[in-house]
């Protein structure tokens, strides 16, 4: 995968994206969000101090996903009122992207669906029970949460900061199928896949929690 380099616009540290669709980075010495657009660096923003992480997971931590070797290449940080999750951006061999999600030890691979099956409802309009057919399957929604974004690090696909609370409707088959409504753009976001087993994704390069054991 190419590797192109630029200089971060606020303290000119080298800013280097590993993945070519890689979007957006954080500068690794002033913390800035940097937006690649064309061959030049924007500076959007800056991350403040992220709250204390208890996942072992990480910035390049590999694992595996049907077969298909990933890396995680960056994290969307989110916090609601029963604690905090991650949404770990990761990028196959082949340069193809999902989010892999790990919410209190519970895990979902996820792929965004573009163009949707469907419209989806506007967020007051979305509510526990309410069902939908897609791709063969039946899906309801589930948990309604409403969070606040906390952060973002290392390389996303696309532009993320500045966000304020976001809506999210979990929605789950009777086959262990997951799916997400994501609130935060208009119109809102889909993400399809499934749950998945801590041990299947054979993760390795992880990070070390105290009291935590693989």
């Amino acid at each position: 995968m190419s590797q192109p380099v630029a200089n971060c616009p606020n303290c000119g540290a080298a800013v280097r994206f590993r993945f070519s669709s890689a979007v957006q980075s954080v500068c690794e010495y002033c913390r800035s969000i940097v937006v690649r657009r064309d061959v030049n660096l924007e500076r959007v923003g800056e991350v403040s101090d992220l709250p204390p992480d208890p996942s072992p997971i990480q910035i390049t931590t590999e694992g595996i996903y049907r077969n298909r070797p990933f890396v995680v290449a960056g994290r969307i940080l989110y916090e609601y009122e029963q604690g905090g999750w991650n949404e770990w951006h990761i990028v196959f061999s082949d340069g193809k992207s999902g989010w892999l999600s790990d919410a209190m030890a519970e895990y979902a691979v996820t792929f965004g669906i573009i163009p949707t099956p469907e419209p989806l409802p506007p967020a007051e309009k979305i509510h526990r029970g309410r069902r939908f057919r897609w791709y063969g399957a039946d899906y309801q929604v589930t948990v309604l949460t409403p969070a606040r974004y906390r952060g973002v690090e290392g390389e996303l696909p696309f532009e993320y900061w500045n966000k304020q609370q976001v809506l999210f409707a979990d929605l789950r088959t009777s086959d262990a199928r997951f799916g997400t409504i994501d609130y935060s753009e208009r119109p809102a976001l889909l993400f399809l896949g499934e749950s998945v087993e801590f041990e299947a994704l054979r993760l390795k390069n992880l990070r070390r929690v105290e009291g935590w054991d693989a």
